[in-house]
């Protein structure tokens, strides 16, 4: 599958051409004209609307505690799907207008990450006063215990 993947980069634009062509002859050059100028302007109006609204689902999610991954998921697609309707052509249009619709997004997401574990781990640093005991795993052979006169801040 991904040996395809060039091959796919490279036919692609010739992909685009040929639509361009049957659409061209089947509505004439200016309705076909006129519809890459409002996939652009939708393109452009869909990546401002939605990436904001993916940015305060972020923080929503970010205050709660909740991990944002389809938030995150979904933000992406956002943008691959404005960009596509940005760029010139019939395919990328499609495939850009499949990607606004909320349940494609979730049928990807199921997808890719049936097979994934998100694993959420934290991290802290406490600082012991001298009257507490030295916790164990500091005392391994690993461990280096310098001086006061050996380091210094900077």
């Amino acid at each position: 599958m991904i040996r395809f993947i060039p091959l796919f980069v490279l036919a692609l634009p010739l992909i685009e051409i040929a639509l361009f062509i049957v659409v061209g002859r089947a509505i004439g050059v200016l309705p076909t004209l006129g519809l890459v100028i409002a996939a652009i302007i939708i393109g452009g109006f869909v990546l401002r609307q939605q990436g904001l609204g993916v940015l305060n689902r972020m923080r929503t999610n970010m205050q709660t505690g909740t991990l944002p991954g389809q938030t995150l998921f979904d933000g992406m697609l956002l943008a691959v799907a404005a960009v596509l309707l940005i760029i010139p052509g019939f395919l990328g249009d499609f495939v850009g207008i499949l990607l606004l619709l909320p349940p494609v997004r979730a049928w990807l997401y199921k997808t890719l990450t049936r097979n994934m574990t998100v694993v959420e781990t934290t991290t802290s640093y406490r600082r012991s006063s001298p009257s507490e005991p030295t916790p164990t795993h500091l005392n391994g052979p690993g461990t280096i215990d310098l001086d006061d006169d050996d380091w210094q801040r900077k």
